[in-house]
């Protein structure tokens, strides 16, 4: 017998364990099948399962449970990202535990303590998503670091180096002091800051006049070569080609003069230090300036700068403004708000450096990836992000790829002892290579490059790599499984991720990594506030799945997330989803407690009819939906058609009376009907359909609901729908006088009909009888005396109340509902008489518009009648 509560606890491990035994979730290259493949967004090894990620994998999970039940061979590929400096950090800082120095040990040491920390923690985020119900087929689950992928990045690179798009050289890049490591403009999140803006006085040489400099990093001042000012400036025309003095130094530095110097910003003068900021950097190369590094990798103050060596760069700030102030040469101190560069992965802000590093050539591979995406062979959902994909792709830079780090994949590049190298895939064909440059060189004199490859490195060929097909093109799996179809993802990493592995399929394979790109929003708290563990506002995810269940997680972060906007959570979207599987589950259990007798009521045929199409017409608007990517719209038209259509209106149309059993043909088509509910539901809600599936009747292990077959919909009776929304809207509208009049619903009432359209009537005669609770349903061609009237669409409906209520209070009642009607009618009127309106509005808003008029006149006719009969 089936429990009265429902218990997800229980079901949701048995339902995942027997799927998983059972195998639902592999998939196989099969021709007879079309394929639909997603993979995952690879979560970083040291993650852990945040709101982001539910919502994520909630929409690919309900994509590839939808397209399991249409028949195809569906593969959702689970994996994780190895994660360069996140990872190295974590690694780092268990040695350092340990009383171990990564500078202690040899690479390959590190390497084994790292492979053995990603062996105990790397799997944590996988296995709380397996809690939420994703269908990933884990026997494929890759790793980004694993030895066939790290193959593919090392060829992928070689091969980009001999088409002349990988290149060595020194570039001003973004410098992680805390990391060790450069990063790319997309690693650098800009904050909002507040600093402080130092005006310092420069001594002019051979004179006692100064000329004053604003700066916010007074601890570059030692690493300054020059001070530019603008040709055109009259302030300081005399100054041109005249020396200045270092503060601090009295090293003696160029006044130069430059275009590029805005003369309304500042003092009209800027101090060059071209080994701290790019755009010195490019005035230095433009005026053959000295570069004077004054910071070391680790964010101190280097022994080039001559004085401070070895302070922290932020303390040597402070220290090098109290100078300045004791010399007289700090004007003054202004706070000021700017945007400061910090570090994605450490937070620490970001040091502008000149380093030797290796860089792709971006501007050729992103011209197929762009030409692609803005003609819609690829598909972004929604098409808002179009011009964010296309401001990036045109506007595109050089790729820094090299880390400062063990953990990744080492570089490819191999060093003679001349500094000469060569590019290949192993020492030994380096070694190859290097003895044509020079054959007495000896095995040992061949040095791979100590740096590894950009984690995005790998992860843009993950669609190809998780079916090896960047080193195995002709593999089974990649023939079948690639392209793949769609991919869920977050909008901040349109350009990091989907740019880079758009531009990857088209350079390696020559062909789109997939066909649509849905773009979530962030999850944020129901403050619009962004999640994070130091607000105190991001919850745990599993403790909601064990407070409302997994399904009841999935529906309700899915009750409001439309792709690309952000979704306001609050624990009462849960609420409603936990409400929503007690409300199916008490649904099951009123159809399923009906004792049957054999037979047909002939007075349910219509009800069932209804029903029927009304499940054919969802169909079709869920198809819609999906294909529009609107998986929050498809939940909601679910929804509706359950707790509204079947569970308020269906159900109470046929259940039989307290105490009289249901005949058997109108509970075996509910039965068919709640099967097709239960196939809508289950890509949304795949617990609790797997359950009252197999509560439904006893089923085989073929037979479950994770691969029955998607409903398709049958020609839709329109008619009959909108036949039936009049008779639901005349049961309306006598309930509503029993409320009003107070009359309850026990003691039946008579409805007398004025209509031209009695058809409609005599079909929905039973159904209306029964919800309204009617003696009987009369057709009349006068307005009956002393009776309460409505109006649906033209015909007046009168309702009889001699006898049952108070005259004097009845005419009053109308009375304030004609004043009422009149004017809702007076409101519809000038809105149609705004010429304006009726020009500018839609089609099908101005036509509801005169509906809504032609309606109101006609109650306002009826109630008139009925007050002039009173």
């Amino acid at each position: 017998m089936i429990a009265k509560t429902y218990d997800p606890s229980q079901i949701e491990d048995k339902w995942y364990k027997y799927w998983m035994e059972n195998k639902f979730f592999s998939a196989k290259p099969n021709p007879d099948k079309e394929p639909y493949t997603i993979v995952i967004p690879p979560p970083n090894v040291t993650g852990v399962l945040h709101m982001g990620h539910m919502l994520n994998n909630t929409i690919q999970d309900v994509l590839i449970r939808k397209a399991r039940m249409e028949g195809k061979e569906a593969c959702w590929v689970p994996g994780t990202d190895h994660a360069s400096i996140a990872t190295e950090t974590k690694v780092v800082n268990k040695l350092k535990e340990e009383g171990i120095n990564k500078t202690d040990i040899t690479r390959e040491e590190f390497m084994s303590h790292a492979f053995e920390w990603k062996d105990k923690y790397g799997g944590i985020i996988l296995s709380q998503l397996k809690k939420l119900g994703a269908s990933c087929d884990w026997d494929r689950e890759r790793f980004t670091m694993e030895d066939s992928l790290s193959a593919a990045v090392i060829d992928a690179f070689v091969r980009l180096y001999e088409k002349g798009y990988m290149y060595r050289g020194v570039r001003m890049v973004n410098w992680d002091p805390k990391g060790l490591t450069a990063l790319s403009d997309e690693e650098v999140i800009h904050k909002e800051v507040t600093s402080k803006l130092f005006y310092v006085a420069y001594k002019i040489k051979d004179s006692d006049e100064t000329i004053t400099i604003a700066t916010t990093r007074p601890e570059t001042i030692m690493g300054d070569t020059a001070i530019c000012v603008h040709p055109e400036d009259a302030r300081y025309k005399h100054l041109h080609g005249k020396t200045a003095l270092v503060p601090l130094l009295n090293r003696e530095i160029p006044i130069i003069c430059d275009t590029y110097i805005d003369i309304e910003f500042g003092t009209g003068c800027l101090k060059v230090t071209p080994a701290h900021d790019i755009n010195d950097y490019e005035l230095g190369l433009k005026h053959n300036l000295q570069t004077i590094d004054v910071i070391n990798d680790n964010g101190t103050i280097a022994d080039v700068a001559e004085i401070f060596v070895g302070m922290d760069r932020f303390k040597a700030r402070r220290e090098i403004a109290k100078e300045l102030e004791e010399k007289g040469q700090l004007v003054k101190i202004e706070e000021i708000q700017n945007n400061v560069g910090t570090s994605e992965r450490t937070g620490e802000v970001i040091e502008p450096k000149l380093s030797t590093q290796w860089f792709c050539k971006m501007t050729e591979l992103a011209k197929p990836a762009l030409e692609n995406v803005m003609n819609d062979n690829i598909q972004i959902h929604p098409p808002k992000f179009k011009n964010m994909y296309r401001s990036w792709m045109e506007n595109v830079k050089d790729w820094c790829v090299s880390r400062q780090l063990w953990w990744g994949q080492q570089i490819p590049a191999f060093y003679l002892p001349s500094g000469e190298f060569v590019v290949a895939r192993t020492k030994e064909e380096a070694f190859e290579k290097a003895l044509q440059i020079d054959a007495s060189l000896k095995l040992e004199d061949v040095t791979q490059d100590e740096d590894v490859l950009d984690t995005w490195f790998s992860s843009w060929l993950w669609p190809m790599s998780v079916f090896d097909g960047v080193t195995n093109p002709e593999s089974e799996d990649y023939k079948y499984f690639y392209p793949t179809n769609d991919l869920v993802t977050g909008f901040d990493i349109i350009f990091f991720w989907v740019a880079r592995m758009i531009m990857a399929g088209y350079e390696f394979d020559g062909r789109q990594p997939f066909k649509n790109v849905y773009i979530t929003g962030m999850v944020r708290d129901k403050k619009g506030r962004k999640m994070s563990k130091s607000l105190g506002n991001s919850p745990d995810p599993l403790d909601l799945i064990a407070q409302f269940s997994a399904d009841g997680v999935r529906a309700g972060m899915l009750f409001s997330a439309p792709a690309g906007n952000d979704l306001l959570f609050d624990d009462k979207l849960c609420e409603q989803g936990r409400n929503f599987a007690n409300k199916i589950w008490n649904a099951f259990r009123l159809v399923k407690g009906w004792e049957i007798k054999e037979g047909e009521n002939k007075d349910n045929t219509v009800a069932i009819a209804w029903m029927e199409n009304r499940v054919n017409e969802v169909v079709v608007e869920i198809e819609d939906h999906f294909s529009k990517y609107r998986i929050s719209d498809a939940l909601m038209s679910v929804y509706k058609l359950v707790w509204d259509d079947f569970c308020s209106w269906y159900l109470e149309l046929v259940k039989p009376n307290f105490e009289t059993p249901i005949d058997q043909v109108t509970y075996d088509k509910t039965l068919a009907i709640f099967e097709d509910l239960i196939k809508l539901l289950h890509p949304f809600m795949p617990f609790i359909t797997e359950e009252l599936w197999h509560e439904l009747e006893e089923r085989t292990t073929e037979d479950c609901v994770i691969v029955a077959k998607w409903p398709v919909a049958e020609k839709v009776d329109t008619q009959l729908l909108e036949d039936f929304d009049i008779a639901r809207e005349v049961i309306g509208g006598v309930r509503n006088i029993r409320n009003t009049k107070q009359l309850g619903h026990k003691d039946a009432l008579e409805l007398k009909v004025k209509s031209s359209n009695q058809a409609i009537y005599a079909q929905f005669s039973a159904p209306i009888k029964k919800l309204a609770n009617l003696s009987s349903i009369e057709f009349v061609t006068e307005k009956v005396d002393g009776a309460t009237s409505f109006v649906i669409k033209g015909d007046e409906l009168f309702v009889p109340l001699a006898g049952l209520v108070d005259e004097t209070e009845n005419r009053e009642e109308v009375e304030a509902e004609l004043n009422r009607m009149k004017g809702f009618l007076l409101g519809i009127t000038k809105k149609l008489s705004n010429e304006r309106f009726v020009a500018g509005a839609p089609a099908e808003v101005v036509a509801n518009e005169k509906k809504k008029q032609a309606d109101a006149e006609a109650k306002i006719k009826a109630l008139e009648e009925s007050l002039a009969s009173m």
